[in-house]
């Protein structure tokens, strides 16, 4: 069992420090982070409140041809499909452009939603120390401080059971090839791997984005679990298309995990 204190991804204090910065976005990305930068500000305008990158490529760890372009926007208004369209269409063309990257993602929120009480623990800390300001207001200087603790396990994760049937749901509606499964199968991996790890992270006492580092911390804990956890942590990095791997997600893995967080943290709270 790991009994010793860990401090990475601490400060002296104990906070979180903030991962990621543009001094680390590999030189091959550039290009494409430039283009991102100035094409949100082409595209939304005014609606633009903020911009950020989060993922493998501010973190310095992205692989050419396998990673993808992570954003996130703050908008100055909540969504509206109109953002929605131009944000897929602005991910389509960037990722037809530029070879380095292995599609886009953008996710999209409020000003309003990413600085109320409600996602303080959740949201608020993914901008906060996940996100590496590109545009606009950092809006984390706008937010606490926070410790690898128990309310933050249980605001950023402890939400498993809920998504579980919805992963069903996809699963059953994807096409019956490795390549329609393998986004899944990436996906689904990342999501358990965090969550295991963020079950132990009070204990563990520190923070990593690493996936095997969090399998690893997971299975320390876990030991019995200690398998499921690293094999997921290899399919999120490479994900195989196996029909089965799927399966033990939505059904074996995702409900024990889910199970388990509920009795160690208690369940997130709801969102309207």
């Amino acid at each position: 069992m790991a009994a010793q204190r860990h401090r990475r991804g601490l400060d002296a204090r104990g906070y979180i420090e903030r991962e990621g910065s543009l001094a680390l976005v590999p030189h091959a990305f550039r290009p494409v982070v430039v283009a991102a930068r100035e094409r949100l500000q082409d595209v939304f305008g005014a609606r633009l409140d903020g911009a950020y990158l989060y993922g493998s490529i501010p973190r310095g760890t992205a692989r050419v041809g396998r990673s993808d372009l992570d954003l996130l926007l703050s908008l100055r208004d909540e969504p509206t499909g109109t953002d929605r369209a131009d944000a897929r269409a602005l991910e389509a063309a960037l990722d037809e452009e530029f070879t380095e990257i292995d599609g886009v993602g953008t996710l999209l929120f409020s000003r309003a939603r990413l600085l109320s009480d409600l996602e303080t623990h959740d949201l608020g800390w993914f901008v906060a120390c996940l996100c590496t300001p590109l545009l606009g207001e950092d809006l984390a200087e706008r937010l606490p401080r926070y410790r690898p603790d128990a309310l933050l396990a249980r605001e950023t994760n402890g939400d498993l059971a809920l998504l579980l049937p919805r992963w069903r749901e996809r699963i059953a509606a994807a096409a019956d090839s490795d390549e329609a499964r393998r986004p899944l199968v990436r996906s689904m991996s990342r999501h358990l791997v965090r969550t295991g790890f963020t079950l132990v992270m009070p204990r563990w006492n520190g923070w990593t984005s690493d996936l095997g580092e969090m399998a690893g911390a997971f299975g320390a804990y876990y030991p019995e679990r200690a398998a499921d956890m690293r094999g997921a942590a290899v399919r999120g990095y490479e994900p195989t298309g196996d029909p089965a791997v799927l399966h033990s997600y939505a059904y074996e893995l995702g409900p024990w995990l889910a199970g388990e967080y509920a009795r160690v943290h208690g369940i997130k709270t709801p969102r309207p």
